[in-house]
């Protein structure tokens, strides 16, 4: 058996094709541009067109394919900017359970300590600090935000650069203090280190990647 691609089936095709991101959000897009072509489609058809020529002419109202697809690109961009903000403040707040001062074993107070070790630990609570205090904002921006044209604008790119520099310079800190630590942790330091702050941010940094492709379509 063959199916009748019908002008709103194709048209939704070639769009769906131009578009990537988010699978929900896209989903909900496409099902957004759907119901509109169908509406449309419908109103054309009680103002006697037939159906294939009521479906042409929605589809011509709805616009053509350069002007329609930068707009959903921006929205998809904007919801992977909140789904990587998100992912970003939650792999740091987990940071002060696992590091907790003598709550496990790779926190227990060291006899001996180097200054440039304690140097670490303070730069990575301070740098932590501002990171999430960034994550907070484009979790914010992405939300309400989103109604100002400029934070619209240039708000992904921020969000993707902010979290790939915040992720890069936290994983080299927690590497850097693990190799500097005078305990006697050995692999132990490292695992902790790979498994609780950069595998995370490994993550959340392929998210942002994935947010700046979006934000440069």
């Amino acid at each position: 058996m063959s199916s009748i691609s019908t002008p709103v089936d194709v048209y939704l095709a070639a769009l769906s094709g131009q578009l990537s991101g988010p699978r929900r959000r896209k989903a909900d897009l496409l099902a957004e541009a759907r119901d509109h072509l169908t509406d449309a489609t419908e109103a054309l058809e009680a103002g006697g067109l037939q159906r294939y020529d009521a479906e042409q002419e929605a589809v011509a109202d709805f616009g053509e394919l350069s002007e329609v697809v930068p707009g959903y690109r921006a929205e998809l961009a904007i919801t992977q900017s909140r789904r990587t903000a998100m992912m970003l403040l939650m792999a740091l707040l987990i940071q002060p359970i696992v590091w907790q001062g003598g709550a496990w074993i790779w926190t227990h107070e060291p006899e001996q300590t180097s200054a440039l070790n304690d140097f670490l630990q303070v730069l990575v609570r301070d740098v932590g600090g501002v990171v999430i205090a960034g994550a907070v904002l484009a979790v914010i921006g992405t939300g309400v935000g989103v109604r100002y044209p400029l934070v619209r604008e240039h708000l992904s790119r921020v969000t993707a650069l902010f979290t790939l520099a915040g992720s890069a310079l936290i994983a080299a800190i927690g590497v850097a203090m693990a190799s500097t630590s005078l305990q006697d942790r050995g692999l132990l330091a490292y695992a902790v280190v790979g498994t609780f702050v950069v595998l995370p941010l490994t993550f959340v940094s392929l998210q942002a990647k994935r947010c700046l492709r979006l934000a440069r379509a």
